[in-house]
């Protein structure tokens, strides 16, 4: 297959177990792929040269950061963005080629689908549209805070077909680590910005965060994976909130 004008951008650590498929769904048609790691002790950075990759090792600066420095170490004339646990799909795949060759947008969103235990889910946490494919004119930048970043360009954003498969959890107890863990980043977050813990967020958001996943998005529909997702959910915007009490009881603050 002719290569597209194409850099693939990822950042990683210790991904070895996710980053060669990652990489080899898209290898035939980048035409460079950028690893930025951040000092991996296990094989992701010889599974990714293995496949071509051009590897830096730049201390963690966050993920914003990370992944504005892989940005800037792109030199083709299309970007598209990827984390270690995301695998195109071959409809999106088609899509990418089209859109790199007749583009009528200067960004693309694409949809993610997560597969969780073993299936795909489709509805708790769908859709889940991201910009990933811009063009580097287009002046991408990643922006936001330390955990919930996103990308931004200057120009016209549009949306292609297929999915983006998400396979972002080993298991339940991988699944609720990283709750634990985002959540306090989030809160931390928040501090910083100065935002307030009120009581009634504790019960109101976390019954939100439920309702929305279970109900309104059905994921009902899936099961008992969607029941998961949902009082995942619940658990991390309930976290946030006594993470962010914490911090100002600590500062003396409440």
């Amino acid at each position: 297959m002719h290569k597209l004008p194409l850099s693939v951008a990822i950042i990683s650590y210790n991904e070895e177990d996710n980053i060669g498929k990652t990489l080899s769904a898209v290898s035939d048609i980048a035409s460079e792929i950028i690893v930025v790691d951040s000092g991996s002790t296990d094989r992701t950075v010889e599974i990714a040269k293995n496949l071509g990759a051009k590897v830096f090792v730049k201390e963690w600066k966050g993920f914003r950061e990370q992944k504005n420095s892989a940005l800037k170490k792109c030199s083709q004339e299309w970007i598209l963005f990827l984390d270690c646990d995301e695998v195109v799909s071959e409809e999106l795949k088609k899509s990418i080629i089209d859109a790199v060759k007749q583009p009528f947008a200067d960004g693309y969103m694409i949809n993610r689908k997560t597969v969780y235990l073993g299936k795909p889910l489709n509805h708790a946490w769908q859709p889940d549209w991201n910009l990933r494919l811009v063009k580097k004119n287009a002046n991408p930048r990643w922006e936001g805070g330390d955990i919930h970043e996103y990308l931004v360009i200057d120009g016209k954003v549009s949306k292609i077909n297929g999915f983006l498969y998400h396979y972002s959890y080993r298991d339940i107890k991988d699944h609720f680590t990283k709750v634990v863990n985002y959540s306090y980043i989030a809160a931390r977050e928040m501090y910083r910005k100065g935002k307030k813990f009120k009581m009634r967020k504790i019960f109101l958001n976390p019954l939100a965060s439920f309702i929305r996943e279970y109900i309104l998005k059905k994921g009902f529909l899936d099961g008992t994976r969607g029941l998961i997702v949902a009082v995942s959910a619940t658990y991390y915007s309930f976290l946030k909130y006594i993470y962010l009490w914490e911090m100002e009881k600590r500062d003396g603050k409440d």
